[in-house]
């Protein structure tokens, strides 16, 4: 005996279907489709064979999911959202093989949201009411707009945010804010104002907390890319945007918050194991970068489920 739940106004050839399930009235799910436990598929859903659904998803009214998508765990998907699996549809003219599309575990996606082909939604991003995602958006990302653009990231707060300019006549020490984001911290360094120009000073070892062996410039961004995505394992990097301004997401696995570095005497400390994040680079942004090692691929931690699997080990 089944133990899901299918409306009898409902049309389900398919038998994977999970514990728990419910599929609404003239939902219409095809034999290869596969659906989750706990999942509620809503009135007017239609389910294609090659359709992977995992555990707790949520379909609302008037969605199609069509050849090729994988939906993963607790994922939402808002009324009349709309995937597609062909980038050159003709009438009667199929390709060998649909493009595949992702949504990753605990993504939502909005009302009316358009998802193109081939694209990966991340863990936990928020896809806004009538967005129309063009590329792949990262994990955790809110992205809205035609065509959409990342406005911030879920989960995050600017709260740690320096203090005012202080001009002074003399040296000061420099400002440390912790953050509630694991080793984490902004500094506001002195800043010397007079009528021969301006100054800003650190040490490295004292204001900055380790000796760099490399440093890189971040320039010439254009305002809607998205900079970092990624992790070090045994790298520390500190971060001063010594022009212009732009915004640093930092993610310990548990805490997500957000920095914005708008000043040449304001920088943000990342420790090892900090999945970093810029963005909103203004048009005369130059950002200065000191890191704590040499450049070595195999320290980059580039995928957010890798990340977050190597912090869980930790704790």
């Amino acid at each position: 005996m089944a133990n899901y739940f299918v409306h009898e106004k409902a049309i389900c050839e398919s038998t994977a279907i999970g514990e728990n399930t419910s599929i609404w009235a003239f939902a219409h799910v095809l034999p290869k489709a596969v659906i989750g436990a706990d999942c509620n598929i809503c009135d007017g859903v239609f389910i294609e064979n090659d359709v992977r659904i995992g555990n707790r998803v949520t379909v609302k009214c008037g969605v199609q999911l069509w050849d090729g998508l994988t939906v993963e765990d607790d994922v939402f998907i808002g009324p009349n959202a709309t995937f597609t699996n062909d980038p050159f549809p003709r009438s009667k003219v199929h390709p060998e093989q649909f493009a595949k599309t992702v949504i990753r575990k605990g993504a939502s996606i909005g009302a009316n949201a358009t998802i193109l082909p081939g694209l990966e939604i991340g863990t936990g991003a928020m896809i806004g009411a009538g967005a129309v995602i063009t590329r792949s958006v990262p994990p955790n990302a809110i992205a809205v707009g035609n065509p959409a653009r990342i406005t911030g990231y879920v989960g995050t707060r600017n709260t740690a945010q320096g203090a005012p300019v202080v001009k002074t006549a003399g040296q000061e020490k420099e400002k440390i804010m912790p953050s509630d984001v694991r080793g984490v911290s902004l500094h506001e360094f002195p800043y010397i104002e007079d009528m021969r120009g301006s100054l800003s000073v650190g040490e490295f070892e004292r204001s900055v907390p380790f000796l760099p062996k490399r440093y890189f410039l971040v320039f010439d961004v254009p305002s809607s890319e998205i900079r970092g995505e990624h992790a070090h394992r045994t790298c520390h990097q500190f971060l001063i945007c010594v022009k212009g301004s732009c915004m640093v997401v930092a993610d310990d696995g548990k805490c997500r918050r957000e920095f914005l570095l708008d000043r040449p005497n304001l920088g943000v400390y990342l420790p090892a194991m900090t999945w970093g994040i810029q963005y909103k680079y203004s048009g005369d942004a130059v950002l200065l970068v000191f890191a704590s090692d040499y450049y070595d691929p195999d320290d980059y931690i580039r995928g957010y489920g890798e990340f977050e699997t190597l912090i869980g080990n930790r704790r």
